[in-house]
């Protein structure tokens, strides 16, 4: 029997009469004669919601206590959907992450997948049940439950079709595909049928929504290939798989919008060699993700380090440096007002003149750029919070992306 699994985002989920539409959708694949496991996250809202309440009693919770707090919207999802199949007459069960077998580095709020035991899932497909598992969560080798970080139903999904060997993998959301822009935002942004690993990688590690960065990776090193598609309707989603040679004919795939960046200015420190790996190093202990950085010249013996992180990690941040700087000098400041912007396409490894696009799009529009970084197949800009939509318009339709 063909292997397929499925994962259903919040808004997929987001109320009971949708977690009934879902069952009939997942009882119509199972009629058609698959073997199905079903990943489903939180519904819309909760997770926030359960932050919320976190941070009404303290304005930095212990991560070990958030995970625990946090695998409670899945938990409620997976029981709820396996209740909606048992009343529609289809044989269902319903795993936490630590049940499904998933087992994870001891990191908590974004702990990374180690192994998968899938035996327990194996023998209840072989008796011919739907498996529900919640998205996002996993165990530590302490018996800790772990999250995976915001968007880590998307991983749950990827990472279970890898070690189950599903035929296919399925990501339901709330939009038809992967857009050229988020459709929201920019109204003439175009569905794309398929998009390389390494363009969703950008693409989502950029800003976009679709797909958490962490399950593309995963993805593309288990060569798992899967369908974004919407779970409202019936309609082809976009396919995401290993880069083809036509996609390079293509030179921008898609422009993304990031505004969860806080920018670090890091200033008046030493300007002698190990510095800024001290400064590093510290984040990097206290497993804090940098994107962009850019080093002043020195000058009279000082320098400046510029630099961004996720807004959630700006307090660890100020807190991992503080020793630091104590020891080599230097202050740290915080501004949260940024966004940032960029452009992806593997076709910009083999044309010229895409920054120089890219550059003067804003130009015009009168947006000045704080940062700028490159990759092989992306251009990122830091801008002001405040116009980033209208940046993200501008790129878009600089590049012509409305049109096929």
């Amino acid at each position: 029997m063909p292997r397929i699994v499925q994962k259903y985002g919040g808004t997929s989920v987001g109320d009971v009469e949708r977690i009934k539409k879902v069952a009939e959708r997942i009882k119509g694949s199972r009629d058609e004669g698959n073997q199905l496991v079903i990943v489903v996250s939180a519904r819309a809202g909760v997770t926030n919601e359960l932050i919320a309440r976190a941070k009404a009693l303290t304005a930095h919770p212990q991560e070990r206590e958030l995970d625990q707090l946090l695998a409670i919207g899945e938990q409620e999802t997976i029981a709820l959907t396996a209740m909606a199949l048992h009343g529609i007459g289809i044989p269902a069960v319903s795993y936490t992450g630590a049940q499904a077998g998933i087992f994870t580095d001891k990191e908590h709020t974004k702990a990374k997948i180690k192994t998968i035991n899938a035996k327990p899932i194996e023998k209840d497909l072989a008796e011919g049940r739907v498996v529900i598992v919640a998205g996002f969560q996993g165990i530590n080798e302490q018996g800790q439950i772990t999250t995976l970080g915001r968007g880590g139903s998307d991983l749950t999904a990827i990472a279970l079709a890898a070690a189950l060997k599903a035929d296919k993998c399925e990501i339901y959301t709330d939009v038809d595909g992967v857009y050229t822009a988020d459709p929201r935002v920019v109204k003439t942004a175009r569905k794309l049928d398929e998009i390389s690993y390494d363009e969703m990688l950008e693409l989502a590690s950029a800003g976009s929504k679709v797909m958490q960065s962490r399950s593309v990776e995963f993805a593309e090193k288990y060569g798992v290939i899967f369908e974004v598609r919407s779970s409202f309707n019936h309609n082809p989603g976009t396919i995401v798989k290993a880069e083809v040679a036509y996609m390079e004919q293509v030179v921008v795939r898609g422009v993304a919008v990031d505004k969860d960046q806080a920018k670090v200015i890091v200033s008046n420190i030493r300007d002698q060699p190990g510095s800024a790996a001290k400064v590093f190093r510290a984040l990097a202990d206290a497993g804090i993700i940098v994107d962009m950085i850019v080093q002043n010249l020195g000058s009279q013996g000082v320098a400046t380090l510029t630099f961004t992180v996720p807004q959630g990690d700006t307090h660890k941040a100020v807190t991992a440096l503080a020793p630091v700087l104590a020891a080599i000098g230097g202050e740290v400041a915080v501004s949260g007002e940024i966004a940032k912007l960029s452009v992806v396409g593997v076709g910009m490894k083999t044309h010229s003149g895409v920054a120089a696009t890219v550059f003067q799009a804003l130009a015009d529009a009168k947006i000045n750029i704080e940062l700028i970084s490159t990759s092989e197949i992306k251009i990122s800009v830091l801008i002001a919070l405040e116009r980033a939509d209208e940046a993200a318009r501008a790129a878009h339709a600089a590049f012509k992306l409305e049109k096929a």
